[in-house]
């Protein structure tokens, strides 16, 4: 599964606040696959995320009229490539829990 996400990420995207870009990440993924593995299992286990993978960079990003105008920009929240991979690991398992046992 991780294997599978880092090969998706977009290596377009900007890297977020731990300077990690995606491209790095998917050019590296089999050697990063196992280390990586056993960080998100523990994480899982021990119920917690680590710090730096829950910050964020905040940047704005133009949409349209006049760029003095601030409510002519939109927040663009750049997050770690590993946070994510992490969050979708979660989400997976929510959502298999889910369909497994018919709750919806």
């Amino acid at each position: 599964m991780v294997s599978d996400l880092l090969h998706r990420f977009n290596t377009q995207k900007s890297m977020g606040p731990d300077g990690i870009h995606s491209r790095v990440l998917r050019e590296l993924a089999e050697v990063l696959i196992e280390p990586l593995s056993i960080i998100y299992e523990q994480s899982w286990l021990i119920m917690e995320v680590r710090v730096d993978w829950r910050l964020a960079n905040v940047i704005p990003i133009y949409r349209k009229g006049w760029k003095d105008d601030p409510r002519n920009y939109r927040p663009v929240s750049l997050t770690s490539v590993l946070g994510n991979v992490m969050e979708q690991i979660i989400l997976s398992a929510i959502t298999q829990h889910i369909q497994d046992n018919q709750v919806i």
